[in-house]
């Protein structure tokens, strides 16, 4: 199975960059994993909120295929701890899924497009983080999910 983080806008935060990619390095041992950004809208300033959502919406459902399984990152998704989300995606292994697809929209959400698409959400925390710090505890905790799978030290309990 190969694992897609879709993105809107590039991370220009140094130390985000750093651990994205340290932990980008650890997955590929275990899993195709790609970091897929989409620019940033231009001119927002002459768009609506809804607007912008359904512009970004489409160029988000260019990037998936039919075939795919497109998980949202979004507040009002399920939570889990890191032992369920690593049963999550091993569940998602074991059911033959080939590209799951997980997306972090940008500023104002997704388009109701985008939300009819997805087979599901998913809520990182009930806090809110910026949009460059949940790409690198994303990684980070499908990582940690890979390990848990793998029944690897780097996840005591």
């Amino acid at each position: 199975m190969k694992i897609t983080l879709l993105v809107i806008g590039k991370t220009d935060k140094d130390f985000v960059i750093k651990g994205i990619e340290e932990y980008r390095k650890r997955l590929v041992h275990y899993l195709p994993f790609e970091l897929v950004i989409i620019p940033d809208l231009k001119n927002t300033k002459n768009l609506s909120e809804s607007q912008q959502k359904q512009k970004e919406g489409e160029l988000i459902l260019d990037k998936v295929k039919t075939s795919d399984t497109l998980i949202l990152l979004d507040e009002n998704g399920k939570e889990f701890s890191s032992v369920g989300f690593s049963k999550f995606i091993e569940q998602k292994m074991i059911a033959g899924v080939k590209n799951l697809i997980f997306v972090i929209g940008g500023p104002y959400g997704f388009s109701q497009d985008v939300y009819n698409k997805a087979q599901g959400k998913v809520s990182l925390s009930k806090m809110t983080f910026s949009h460059q710090m949940i790409r690198m505890i994303f990684v980070e905790q499908l990582y940690r999910a890979m390990t848990i799978i793998k029944g690897e030290p780097y996840h005591h309990v």
